[in-house]
């Protein structure tokens, strides 16, 4: 069975995907999925080209084997910058 790691990271003042692909990605990552939402819950209603508002953030899933990774994943991406929140789902 895989453990989830939840990530909320924030994509203010950015286009497109860019924090996604700039972050430093866990290495023992098996898959990951992320949605865009804005600070009133919903999703981001711009166009792909403009800059996310302030205070809009991605929703990230990260699936690794073992309970032991995901805390060693969360610990992994609150180094870095624009990850605001992590932790392992249940």
């Amino acid at each position: 069975m895989m453990s989830t790691v939840k990530l909320k990271i924030d994509v203010s003042g950015t286009v497109g995907d860019s924090v996604w692909r700039n972050l430093r990605h866990f290495d023992q990552e098996k898959s990951a999925s992320f949605e865009y939402h804005s600070a009133n819950g919903g999703a981001c209603k711009h166009s792909a080209n403009a800059p996310h508002a302030k205070e809009e953030f991605i929703v990230a899933k990260i699936h690794v084997e073992t309970p032991l990774l995901a805390q060693y994943a969360v610990a992994h991406y609150l180094e870095q910058e624009r990850v605001v929140d992590a932790d392992v789902e249940d």
